[in-house]
């Protein structure tokens, strides 16, 4: 009898610390809408959630390479970012949807001007994908496009995981993108 209310007792106090756990990383994740604390990823909501900060700041801790693979693409601020960290020396390269290619708003000329190798993907109805892989340990993915809409207007997510394994997926998902991609020539 002691055992088994001994073992109540036990499964009472997991439960009630499972619960009490999952309230205060709920609460860190609505109350700021960035890391949550004993995790390797933050959380960003939009709209004004400050998705394209976390964007830009991430791309600017970039030390080796990044690698974009974008639907559609009109944040000035991130094209600005990868701009300067293919100044930096990073190895900055970005396979967008064909959509991209002569848009009025694309930052995908920009990105070709400033030197980064910008791939246009037209194999697929739509490239939907949003992510950003960065020194292959790093990936930033979610519904959020890389467009200021994105940031000021629609309900959108963006997920910063910080997993090297994890990272390695998306890279290889990459690299399959941009082998049957064409490179986009700057007009």
């Amino acid at each position: 009898m002691k055992r088994i209310v001994v073992l109540c007792l036990i499964v009472v106090g997991l439960v009630a610390g499972s619960l009490i756990g999952y309230q205060y990383a709920y609460q860190q994740i609505t109350a700021t809408g960035g890391p949550v604390a004993g995790t390797n990823w933050h959380v960003f909501f939009s709209p004004r959630g400050g998705c394209t900060e976390a964007v830009v700041a991430q791309i600017g801790k970039a030390t080796n390479t990044v690698r974009v693979l974008a639907y559609s693409f009109t944040s000035e601020p991130i094209a600005r970012a990868l701009g300067e960290a293919h100044k930096q020396g990073v190895d900055v390269k970005v396979v967008l949807d064909k959509e991209n290619r002569g848009a009025k708003f694309s930052e995908a000329e920009f990105l070709s001007r400033a030197g980064v190798k910008t791939l246009i993907d037209s194999q697929h109805a739509i490239a939907h994908n949003k992510v950003i892989i960065i020194d292959g340990r790093v990936v930033l993915t979610g519904s959020f496009n890389f467009t200021k809409a994105a940031e000021q207007n629609n309900a959108e997510n963006l997920l910063v995981i910080e997993d090297a394994i994890l990272a390695a997926r998306y890279l290889a998902d990459w690299e399959r993108h941009a082998e049957h991609s064409d490179q986009l020539q700057p007009r």
